[in-house]
């Protein structure tokens, strides 16, 4: 499996798991979901694959510019 893949233009990162389990994989999806990532589902030979993304909202700089 690759470790991301391009979803409508956007790169999406694979969490590094396969699921067999549908429910174990829709539970999971709406953990991502609920911390604000995108999710894209890729369903292969019976195995489920997440691919998340979240946008950086912020970005916090610390020190004295150069």
């Amino acid at each position: 499996m690759e470790l991301a893949r391009n979803f409508d233009g956007s790169k999406y990162m694979w969490d590094g798991r396969s699921y067999s389990n549908e429910q174990e994989m829709n539970d999971t999806k709406k953990a991502y979901l609920d911390k604000g990532f995108e999710v894209q589902v890729v369903e292969e030979e019976k195995q489920y694959f997440l691919f998340s993304r979240r946008l950086v909202a912020e970005v916090v700089v610390e020190g004295q510019p150069q």
